[in-house]
């Protein structure tokens, strides 16, 4: 490709694509036809991490899907990926424009690989929005939003732009382990003292399948490492790929044989079926999903999901009825706390129960001046409400302007300078004070967050002001409170346990992913804003409160006579 050699050093350059290339496409589920007119299966990176009946349920019935409505929180998650990654490449590419080739996101996708390829075989030293050629025999397709050539050994090193974050800053440690880290401009990987590694087994998974299809051209690294830039946009996390190979290699000839159907799948409840369309539906009208289908087989998923499940079938237990009938010591490999109480879950479950006391009393952390708090955020863009409940009077702090905003940090002022009031009055009266949320992660993220992107506006705290008051014994965690004294069959999500207290929520589609979609249409982000929504956001985010109020007290006078005790399911 002369053409495309000319132009490497003479701006960023938009590889066209032989016309041929155009004779292959892009596949738009997991099946299509092969070169000799049989079926192929393709498989992605995504597919690797996650549920297999899922997969398999996907490539069996492609057509249904398309009838399906998106989860709200799962479309814009994925828009906020696209906007982060437009971001790095406008940057990335800014930067040191003759230095990068751009595939055109506009060609189709043969013609997208075509162009790859023919700026790879040129020498290009980096290439954004690469797409690699599909491979009907192995079943591979994929691509990278960064391809960066190796100017020392040779080849291509894939590096993905990925919306969540791959490290943690820490300080400096000569005793722990240092992370392989890259300048964003300049590939340079040396060990980061400055941060710790967050565990991405997704992003590895991604980074082998794409070294695998260099591979196969003879143009991967002989290096065996790729890269991953994260949420914060600071650095490259290098992944050493050796020791990741083998167990892709496994993983993937797994999945695509469950793909080609050569597998056989079996449903299993897994936090991945909370916004899967199987769960509630089958493949045919009159068939189930997976909820109905684990329901009548009374799996054993249902009390014990995920990886503990699976640990119980290899001892031979099934369903619910035979991990309740349980008796003598637990499993030498259980590793998911006690066995015990796994096993009370099971014998609550039959019973009806939705909570089980693991104790004779049930204490919460009472005060004179009670503050209930909850928090909303959009993505990781910023929380723009802050909601408290004092004296039964509802208080949200809030900024109506699209995140991110300057005038976040006005809001979170008012709110941090209020509630720290109220702190204050109480202890020059003498009283005590609690302040209460459900589930402290969230808030305490954006407590953290917010003083440290405003600081040094009004009413902004410091980094040690903040620290201060949440790891005082006055910030209290009901989700905490609930966790240590409870067992909950069905879950421990506030909207599982506030109905137990007696508390019900007047919007029927209350939720944290449905409230992403309410807040695009209140700010505008994709028309006219609605005012309803605003409204619908604060009596959410009001009733979201009031239920921590409510399980509060219902756990100080009702819970020890209303809930059944693990003495109640001993055997």
């Amino acid at each position: 490709m002369r053409a495309a050699e000319e132009n490497f050093d003479s701006g960023p350059v938009t590889i066209p694509a032989p016309a041929s290339a155009a004779l292959e496409t892009e596949p738009t589920t997991a099946t299509s036809a092969g070169r000799d007119g049989s079926p192929a299966a393709f498989l992605d990176a995504r597919s690797l991490i996650g549920c297999r009946h899922r997969l398999r349920l996907d490539a069996a019935n492609p057509g249904m899907l398309a009838e399906v409505r998106e989860d709200p929180g799962v479309q814009q998650r994925r828009e906020a990926a696209t906007a982060y990654r437009t971001k790095v490449r406008d940057e990335l590419v800014g930067a040191a424009p003759d230095d990068w080739v751009v595939i055109d996101p506009a060609l189709r996708a043969g013609a997208r690989a075509a162009a790859t390829m023919a700026a790879m075989r040129a020498g290009a030293s980096r290439i954004w929005g690469g797409l690699l050629p599909q491979e009907p025999d192995t079943g591979r397709r994929g691509g990278a939003e960064f391809l960066l050539r190796d100017a020392d050994r040779g080849g291509y090193i894939p590096i993905i732009v990925v919306n969540h974050k791959v490290t943690d800053p820490r300080r400096p440690d000569p005793a722990d382990f240092h992370p392989l880290t890259s300048d964003l401009f300049r590939w340079e990987p040396r060990r980061d003292k400055h941060v710790k590694l967050r565990p991405q087994p997704r992003d590895q998974q991604r980074l082998a399948h794409l070294y695998r299809m260099l591979q196969r051209h003879g143009l991967a690294s002989p290096a065996l490492v790729g890269g991953a830039i994260g949420l914060a946009f600071d650095r490259i996390l290098v992944h050493d790929l050796t020791g990741v190979l083998a167990d892709y290699d496994l993983r993937y000839a797994d999945r695509i044989a469950v793909v080609r159907g050569e597998l056989p799948t079996q449903p299993s409840k897994v936090p991945e079926c909370r916004q899967c369309p199987w769960w509630v539906r089958g493949p045919e009208p009159d068939q189930p999903g997976c909820e109905g289908t684990l329901a009548a087989m009374r799996d054993v998923s249902l009390v014990a999901p995920g990886s503990r499940a699976e640990v119980l079938r290899v001892h031979g237990v099934q369903t619910i009825d035979e991990l309740a009938a349980w008796i003598g010591e637990e499993p030498e490999d259980w590793q998911h706390g006690p066995f015990t109480e796994t096993v009370v879950t099971a014998r609550a479950w039959i019973a009806g129960a939705p909570l089980v006391r693991r104790f004779d009393t049930v204490s919460v952390r009472r005060a004179d001046v009670e503050i209930d708090v909850d928090l909303e955020s959009y993505q990781e863009d910023g929380a723009y409400l802050w909601g408290t409940l004092l004296d039964d009077v509802y208080r949200p702090f809030v900024t109506w302007d699209p995140l991110p905003t300057d005038d976040e940090g006005r809001s979170f002022g008012e709110f941090w300078t209020w509630l720290m009031a109220q702190r204050a009055q109480a202890h020059a009266a003498g009283k005590t004070f609690a302040a209460y949320c459900y589930s402290r992660t969230a808030e305490d993220k954006w407590l953290y967050e917010s003083a440290r992107r405003f600081a040094g506006r009004p009413g902004i705290p410091t980094h040690e002001e903040v620290r201060a008051f949440v790891d005082s014994p006055e910030w209290v965690d009901m989700f905490q409170a609930v966790t240590d004294q409870f067992i909950c069959p069905n879950g421990k999500g506030l909207k599982k346990i506030a109905p137990v207290a007696g508390f019900g929520w007047r919007d029927p589609e209350a939720g944290g992913e449905a409230s992403m979609g309410w807040y695009r249409r209140a700010v505008g982000y994709d028309a006219d804003s609605d005012m309803s929504q605003r409204t619908r956001l604060l009596e959410y985010n009001e009733d979201d409160v009031r239920a921590t109020q409510v399980l509060r007290e219902w756990m100080t006078t009702k819970a020890v006579v209303e809930v059944p005790s693990l003495k109640d399911f001993a055997r």
